[in-house]
């Protein structure tokens, strides 16, 4: 039974294939058509994990969407009824259900001659989100909450998980998002573009809460541990506000009421001035705001269940700040967090919704002979040694003409060797190697590695390479087994989606990869999931005694590099000192 799992229509597009309930094959849109978080149908991924597979389109059983226009009807007319928002705004939002109805036909138009016979199954959209933590966890049972924007007119979600089945038993309805709440915010202090909260969470550590006051004003936490909107600052909920998701970069007009909220925070920022302290601790106040929001709900919730173990998941999961205090600020004793937990991560909720559904009926042809759990985000395009090869070799004359120098390695020892004796004198490494990951992190496949211990690597990587807001953190790859001596919790983080402490005797050491704040986002590296990047940390150990390496994205201001020729194209075009392309290594001359 072959399960195709989408999130379309929407910012982070993206594809997922399930086949027997196991996952062989998912991919975001934007890492072939090279635009940050492409929104619309996800063709190219689509065509991706069908031909990784060996599958065509008429192979496809069912097709899975994190959508489903019939959900919550009545809750969208009681509001239409009470707030009478804008013709505009009720038209585009109708425009926008018809759309997500119609998307069978965009599937076969993209796919000229094969025929479309699966069966289409519409997945709440919070659901898909759900289920894209706990069905994949290898948790039997566990607290499930999804927090973001809106999905299916709703911003969260939340039930208790048992076996294959996610009840949902309690939601946050439009207008009242915690997500909205981080967007306006991001926007209001000079970060315009969709996805850019990220930029607030790293520049929050640089200030302080000194407007959660007026924060408080913006968000209601509820007695029963939800919240509300104060909406008066707003303008998602009235007006047309603009929004482009169809095979575009996706944009967002402005969220919030500008004379209102400059009433409350003072000024905006506009995106090309400079950030002041001001703007720091708005940044902080409003991650403050939104820990106290987020905490309260999963005491809440807990206090509900009773039960220790959390599926959490939706964009506000990316939070990996907020998600690193979950042990110190509640009861649960353990979490699963997805590798992409917010929109793109719907197309694999979506699929195992479906797959794990028909396993469980008298109709379903085979039972898988066990239940999948994701324990790595492995699972995207990969390219063979002869494509790495002819590669190098049809673009030799262009890389001696950069000053380098070409080498094969025949023993993985000696590569991960030389390749961490590189890191330990201050190279900027591109390591290019396996399957993509899955997700908007890098986890050691499309990494850009550094020096944790130098303080001017953070430095090194803004000039040379990364060309980016000076304030974000680069983050560190550390072998599972020594997390305990460097920070202060103790967890596996395979996922980097978790920001800890770094123990206070061990920040001198580490400077790079520490956080002005004495934090640290982790990735944890396991020898059976990642045994090359695993073995190449291991070598930088062993010569330094640091066991832990600084891990940025292998990208330039673009989606991370999916094939060896876009490695090879940011290698040349940037400063970067070498570039590990499967056994290959090709080292710029000094």
């Amino acid at each position: 039974m072959i399960v195709l799992g989408l999130n379309a229509y929407h910012g982070d597009s993206a594809a997922a294939l399930v086949k027997d309930g196991q996952l062989i094959a998912a991919a975001e849109e934007e890492r072939f058509r090279r635009i940050k978080h492409w929104s619309g149908m996800p063709t190219e991924a689509i065509r991706w994990c069908l031909q990784d597979a060996g599958l065509k389109l008429s192979d496809v059983d069912h097709i899975a969407i994190n959508r489903d226009p019939k959900v919550n009807h009545l809750r969208r007319a009681l509001y239409v009824l009470r707030r009478r928002p804008s013709l505009s705004l009720i038209l585009k939002r109708l425009g926008n259900i018809r759309q997500a109805g119609r998307f069978e036909d965009s599937v076969q138009s993209a796919f000229p001659g094969q025929t479309l016979r699966a069966q289409v199954h519409h997945v709440e959209h919070h659901l898909a989100h759900l289920a894209s933590s706990f069905l994949v966890s290898g948790f039997d049972e566990a607290v499930c909450l999804s927090v973001d924007g809106f999905g299916d007119f709703a911003s969260s979600a939340w039930g208790l998980g048992r076996g294959d089945d996610i009840p949902i038993d309690g939601r946050v309805y439009f207008p009242h998002s915690l997500g909205i709440f981080y967007s306006i915010i991001t926007q209001f202090i000079g970060f315009p573009h969709f996805g850019d909260e990220y930029k607030v969470m790293g520049l929050a550590p640089y200030g302080q809460p000194k407007y959660l006051d007026q924060m408080r004003q913006i968000v209601k936490v509820q007695t029963d541990g939800s919240y509300h909107l104060n909406l008066d600052y707003f303008r998602h909920h009235t007006d047309d506000v603009h929004y482009t998701w169809d095979n575009c970069i996706p944009e967002v007009g402005t969220l919030y009421r500008k004379e209102a909220l400059e009433a409350l925070l003072g000024p905006e920022r506009g995106k090309d001035q400079p950030v002041e302290q001001k703007h720091r601790d708005l940044a902080r106040s409003a991650q403050v705001m939104y820990e106290e929001a987020f905490f309260a709900l999963l005491q809440s919730l807990h206090g509900k269940y009773r039960c220790d173990q959390l599926a959490l998941s939706g964009g506000c999961a990316m939070n990996s700040v907020a998600n690193g205090k979950v042990y110190l600020n509640t009861p649960f004793k353990r979490m699963y967090l997805p590798a992409s937990a917010g929109d793109a991560g719907g197309a694999i909720g979506s699929a195992f919704v479906v797959a794990r559904r028909l396993a469980g009926s008298a109709s379903a042809p085979t039972k898988p002979n066990k239940k999948f759990v994701m324990d790595h985000a492995y699972v995207g395009p990969q390219a063979t040694p002869t494509e790495i090869q002819d590669l190098l070799t049809r673009r030799n004359a262009e890389i001696q003409a950069e000053g380098c120098t070409v080498r094969r390695f025949d023993d993985e020892g000696e590569l991960c060797q030389t390749t961490a004796t590189a890191i330990t004198k201050g190279k900027v490494i591109g390591w290019f190697q396996g399957r993509l990951e899955w997700g908007p992190r890098a986890l050691g496949n499309r990494s850009i590695l550094g020096d944790p211990r130098r303080a001017d690597m953070k430095d090194i990587l803004n000039l040379k390479i990364k060309r980016r807001e000076s304030f974000r953190p680069f983050a560190p790859s550390i072998l599972r087994e020594h997390v305990s001596e460097w920070f202060e919790q103790d967890d596996d983080v395979p996922f980097m989606m978790e920001v800890f402490q770094v123990r206070e005797s061990k920040r001198s050491l580490i400077p790079a990869t520490t956080h002005v704040d004495g934090s640290g986002r982790l990735q944890t590296v396991h020898q059976d999931t990642n045994p090359r990047y695993h073995r190449l940390i291991s070598a930088y150990r062993d010569l330094t005694g640091v066991p832990m390496v600084l891990n940025t994205s292998f990208n330039e201001n673009e989606p991370v590099v999916c094939l060896p020729e876009e490695a090879l194209n940011c290698f040349l075009r940037t400063k970067m000192d070498v570039l590990v392309l499967g056994d290959w290594m090709v080292s710029r001359q000094v």
